[in-house]
């Protein structure tokens, strides 16, 4: 959506008295609070192309160098699939509530069938010992195998590809050390150890008859599973609760890894975590970084990390939102006389609200009104509501524009923009949020000029799901072929 119509809304406010006999108190102040706010959190089309080209700058660092802000992690997935991979493979995902396990039937020609069950995590599994995780994993395995096959006497062993969607260092496809636990689990004896090894372990115990083939993180396989779909697919993103982004990169173009001696010929995906840009020293967007950034920031459980991912993801959005309200309360701007505690407790507004109140179809904004007294038990004006609207407008439209500068930054680093190129996205801001991708369309156009056209979204497809299943059959592929043998 054009950066003209949004900042247009505003003009809502010179209509909003015409519906009242007598203007409300305050009116006047909410549409100079309005303004403010468009200006606080508007970035220029100039600022986009300036954070594209420092992004750019920290890519390339994060390919040179270990243990940088941005860790461009090596996947060992060599190479795009051929849209051929048929077969029958496992999948199995260790996300952050449920434990998803997957048959998927590729059939070639970028088709394929999912089959699959989810098993519940319980707030107990996620503090016992590693091992008794991974125990609980393969047995998950081992019911699904027998549900679907009858028993575990099969003619042979299925390959299985592992979701572990957690920091992870690699040295080879069916490897990866865990750096440390997050989404809330913190399983002891298993930071540092290679939790491929600790669920191979867990099959074998069980008798499970499959192959541990790779080890991915979503992003990955969200990467693997659209070119599957869609060749023309490069780069694979999740705007969801965080961020994250994952492309192909040419080997010559990683000194970091050279002392393995690939082949430089060879193309790898790498796993961004670029959720993490201008974290600690916060050089990069300082210009377009406000205090409700900074706020969030040091009162997070980690503060000073995921700098990037904590002004643009689904997390927040709604959090910033709140804390907006909450300083015009404790200005005398709104909500005069109502008791506001329930609006003043931390990540209570949900950045689904943010969609609700961006879409409301009704003239007097109904919806609006319904979602704060039924949340929050506080009754709304008119012109709160339109602020409101507006409010959400800026924070959303901010939240697209600066996740364009990602895409942007691997596009120019590959150099994708005169022959174009499908991103698969994936993730609730994406898929939900009310014009996110054409804000970033707008975006990538405003960064890159009109070759930004070149440049399309797509609903990506199932990452942990499909994704690693075809990149299990890779794998097997490369080494029946006898690629690669010590990785």
């Amino acid at each position: 959506m054009p950066e003209s119509k949004d900042a247009h809304h505003i003009s809502l406010y010179s209509r909003a008295s015409n519906c009242f006999d007598k203007p409300h108190a305050g009116e006047d102040v909410l549409h100079q609070k309005a303004e403010h706010f468009q200006k606080l959190f508007h970035v220029s089309d100039e600022q986009l192309r300036d954070i594209t080209d420092r992004f750019v700058g920290v890519l390339r660092e994060g390919l040179e160098h270990e243990k940088q802000t941005v860790p461009m992690l090596p996947t060992f997935v060599f190479g795009w699939p051929t849209g051929k991979e048929k077969g029958d493979y496992l999948s199995l995902d260790l996300g952050g509530t449920n434990l998803r396990v997957c048959l998927v039937e590729l059939k070639g020609n970028g088709k394929f069938e999912i089959t699959q069950s989810k098993f519940r995590i319980t707030s107990e599994q996620k503090h016992e010992d590693g091992q008794k995780l991974f125990d609980f994993c393969a047995q998950c395995v081992k019911d699904f195998v027998e549900n679907h096959y009858g028993s575990c006497a099969l003619h042979e062993n299925l390959s299985l590809g592992f979701t572990f969607s957690y920091p992870i260092v690699q040295h080879a496809i069916d490897h990866g050390e865990l750096i440390r636990w997050t989404k809330g689990f913190g399983n002891p004896n298993t930071e540092g150890h290679d939790c491929a090894a600790m669920l191979r372990e867990a099959l074998k115990r069980h008798e499970v008859p499959v192959v541990l083939s790779s080890i991915i993180n979503d992003t990955t396989g969200t990467l693997i599973a659209s070119n599957y779909v869609e060749p023309d697919t490069k780069i694979a993103c999740i705007f969801g609760t965080g961020c994250n982004a994952a492309y192909m990169e040419h080997v010559s173009e990683i000194p970091k890894i050279a002392h393995l001696h690939l082949p430089q010929d060879e193309d790898m995906a790498i796993n961004c975590e670029y959720g993490a840009f201008d974290s600690f020293e916060h050089k990069h967007l300082h210009d377009v970084r406000t205090k409700y950034d900074e706020y969030i920031d040091l009162h997070s459980n980690k503060p000073h990390e995921q700098a990037y991912e904590k002004m643009i993801a689904g997390l927040y959005l709604g959090e910033i939102f709140r804390l907006v309200l909450c300083d015009l309360v404790d200005d005398g701007v709104l909500f005069l006389g109502q008791e506001t505690y329930k609006i003043e407790k931390p990540f209570s507004f949900d950045t689904a609200f943010l969609s609700l109140i961006e879409t409301d179809p009704t003239d007097e904004l109904l919806t609006v009104m319904g979602l704060f007294k039924y949340f929050f038990a506080l009754e709304t004006e008119y012109n709160e509501r339109i602020f409101f609207r507006e409010l959400s407008r800026a924070i959303g439209t901010r939240s697209a524009r600066l996740s364009a500068c990602g895409i942007a930054a691997i596009v120019k680093k590959m150099d994708y923009l005169d022959a174009g190129c499908t991103v698969g996205c994936d993730g609730s801001l994406y898929s939900k949020y009310p014009n996110f991708a054409d804000r970033v369309h707008h975006s990538l156009e405003a960064i890159l000029g009109p070759k930004g056209r070149n440049i399309k979204t797509r609903q990506a497809e199932d990452g942990s799901g499909a994704g690693s299943a075809v990149i299990a059959a890779m794998t097997k592929s490369r080494k029946e072929k006898g690629i690669y043998k010590n990785l």
